[in-house]
């Protein structure tokens, strides 16, 4: 008999790197493209368990999920960091500091 792909395995790869790429978006689609990552790892870890033999694709689903947690720890820390930011500083203080650092910018 013919081993078949684990199902989503592709996918869980794409959205655990894309999550990674996306973490500073605010924090909120990386964390979302995580969160889907993990939830789709576990199932076809679950469906891998269940019989090994008859599924290929497992070290996709493996590394997805390794770099789906990875972008969810980042995406957290970077939301909890805008959230911080916004907070203390506000919109207008975030504001006036991105004007100084293009003036910076345009100036070196």
């Amino acid at each position: 008999m013919e081993k078949q792909k684990l199902p989503n395995s592709t996918l869980i790869l794409v959205f655990g790197i894309l999550s990674i790429l996306t973490c500073c978006c605010y924090g909120v689609i990386g964390l979302i493209l995580g969160v889907v990552a993990i939830v789709l790892a576990n199932k076809a870890t679950k469906i891998y368990a269940g019989n090994p033999e008859e599924y290929t694709g497992f070290s996709n689903v493996k590394t997805g999920r390794i770099l789906a947690i990875i972008g969810v720890i980042l995406s957290v820390c970077y939301l909890i960091a805008v959230i911080y930011f916004y907070a203390t500083v506000g919109a207008e203080g975030m504001e006036e500091m991105q004007r100084q650092w293009l003036e910076q910018m345009q100036h070196a």
